[in-house]
């Protein structure tokens, strides 16, 4: 999906370059760790576990890849222990950013968080200080193909979500409530859907835009500085239309 759906400024879109597949191939196999540990290694009885498998999969990760993640963090000699943390921010013209990362260093990470935001023009904030302009809501990516949308609106809405959108090239996405995000996604699935990815976003209220072509410049470095950093996990902002901005560069 390029992401181009109702809710396409909540989070941040990159191309899938070999470096940047890396990247996202060492930040799957850390969420699917800790899912692991905190609900087990079977996906039946863990949908988070279940959910990161089909996002594993969706991008195109070996499944003896991901086997050998799962049975790794199941193992008793398995030492990686990661820390979630939630930084928020603003970027250069006051775009809001929050920030979720996995750590297992909680020093390395928020010095090279705030490296990054003192480097292009933004400053890391304290916690509170931008999520008030976010609504956390649980989003699943459904694969399109062959997907009748009045369908999708009644299985959507039998399955407990909230709201959707739909569009048969682009995509289609699924909001629910945060809490929720695993069990719809997993009744969807059982109703003959395939799930691409399931996850609690950050939903701006309102947007941003920058006018000014250095501005623009220097939000996207700050950007993809966070994205490049495999400590991240996701990151969402305000920006208006940055997909848009960015074919000026």
């Amino acid at each position: 999906m390029s992401g181009h759906s109702k809710w396409n400024n909540i989070k941040r879109k990159k191309e899938k370059t070999d470096a940047a597949k890396a990247n996202v191939f060492t930040k799957i196999g850390r969420e699917i760790s800790v899912a692991v540990r905190e609900g087990g290694a079977n996906p039946d009885g863990n949908g988070k576990l279940r959910d990161l498998i089909a996002k594993a999969k969706a991008n195109n990760i070996p499944n003896d890849n991901i086997e050998r993640i799962i049975k790794k963090a199941a193992g008793a000699g398995e030492k990686d222990e990661y820390e979630a943390i939630t930084y928020e921010g603003y970027g250069i013209g006051g775009i809001a950013v929050i920030i979720d990362a996995l750590t297992d260093n909680r020093n390395r990470t928020a010095g090279d968080v705030r490296h990054y935001f003192d480097k292009f023009g933004g400053n890391l904030g304290q916690t509170g200080s931008v999520s008030f302009m976010f609504t956390k809501k649980g989003v699943v990516s459904v694969d399109p193909e062959g997907v009748d949308e009045e369908k999708l609106m009644d299985d959507c809405f039998d399955a407990g979500a909230e709201d959707y959108s739909f569009d048969p090239e682009e995509g289609c996405e699924v909001l629910t409530d945060p809490y929720a995000v695993h069990d719809v996604s997993g009744a969807l699935e059982k109703k003959g859907y395939t799930i691409l990815s399931s996850e609690v976003s950050y939903i701006p209220s309102t947007t941003v835009p920058l006018d000014d072509e250095d501005s623009r410049k220097m939000m996207n470095k700050l950007l993809e500085a966070l994205d490049d950093d495999d400590d991240v996990q996701g990151v969402w902002h305000n920006w208006a239309n940055p997909d848009e901005e960015e074919d000026e560069d």
